[in-house]
């Protein structure tokens, strides 16, 4: 089938546990854009026509008003990504609070697409280049629908922060660049200082595994086709039926995906970018992350003020 329409789909409906406040809607830029500003700036220019966002209904006012201005340049949408957005007949354990993460924070959004479409988080600055890189391989009229699966990758050493652990996909890629295993680790920091440059994964046990570096991981910049939904749908079905009465566990997108790529149900295209990300896991991060910005509007990449 012919492509020619896309979708940007941005998580935004975290609680930012570590950061300690609502980093979706955290001004970084020098007009008072967030990131995700940024993000839809940098996907409209690389050719997608509709931003749906996933939030929570307790944000909805604060976000709207703060984002009123993107839907002037590109079409929006809005869904909620609630606790009771279940199967029916499933019973919720009453003190949880945390969403069911990225997997399922997918699936809320499949009434509003019917393109290809990629997955960003709203705290995550991807670079302008990778939206390009990834809208070519979502339009490409000469695959069939079931090769549009693809995710960026990202060295693991350009995507920690000296402030605390981050989670992370660790990947691992056939010689042709397909993903062949991604396993989730929420652990992941340097041992000791940045400078030592050590870097490992804490697991359940408490026991530090080393890691180089120079892995490949997700940082939840996904492409997909619309099939996914389906196959999401299957999954958490399972996963809620299993963790309904948990307080923590989370339906995570790279485990999801993880799955089907042993499943045989899914190939996915693992795309290389020349851009560094960077983000705000911790509030240290922020200043990091305001300079940085301030660098690329001083190279000419971004105006001083978007829209």
């Amino acid at each position: 089938m012919k492509q020619n329409k896309l979708t940007l789909l941005v998580l935004a409906a975290g609680m930012g546990s570590r950061y300690g406040s609502l980093k979706q809607v955290d001004r970084i830029g020098p007009s008072g854009e967030t990131i995700t500003v940024y993000s839809v700036y940098d996907a409209v220019k690389a050719g997608f026509d509709k931003v749906v966002f996933v939030i929570r209904k307790n944000i909805e006012k604060d976000f709207k008003e703060l984002f009123s201005r993107i839907s002037k340049h590109v079409e929006v949408e809005y869904v909620f990504q609630e606790l009771d957005e279940v199967p029916e007949g499933i019973s919720i354990n009453p003190e949880r609070q945390k969403p069911w993460g990225t997997g399922h924070a997918v699936l809320v959004a499949s009434s509003k697409i019917n393109t290809p479409f990629a997955v960003i988080n709203a705290d995550d600055f991807y670079g302008a280049d990778s939206y390009k890189i990834i809208a070519s391989h979502l339009l490409d009229n000469k695959i069939e629908d079931d090769e549009r699966f693809c995710m960026i990758g990202y060295r693991l050493n350009k995507t920690l922060s000296e402030h605390g652990h981050v989670s992370r996909g660790i990947c691992v890629l056939s010689e042709d660049n397909y993903l062949l295993k991604i396993t989730e680790r929420t652990k992941i920091q340097y041992d000791g200082n940045k400078v030592d440059n050590k870097i490992v994964f804490i697991d359940e046990q408490n026991i530090k595994h080393s890691l180089i570096g120079n892995e490949i991981v997700s940082m939840n910049f996904w492409g997909f086709p619309i099939d996914i939904f389906d196959y999401l749908r299957e999954k958490f079905y399972y996963f809620i039926h299993n963790y309904s009465n948990d307080l923590k566990a989370e339906f995570y997108l790279p485990i999801a995906m993880d799955e089907l790529i042993h499943e045989g149900k899914a190939k996915v295209k693992v795309l290389t970018t020349p851009n560094d990300w960077f983000g705000v896991t911790y509030k240290e991060d922020k200043e990091i992350t305001i300079n940085k910005i301030k660098d690329l509007i001083k190279e000419g990449k971004y105006p001083s003020k978007l829209w």
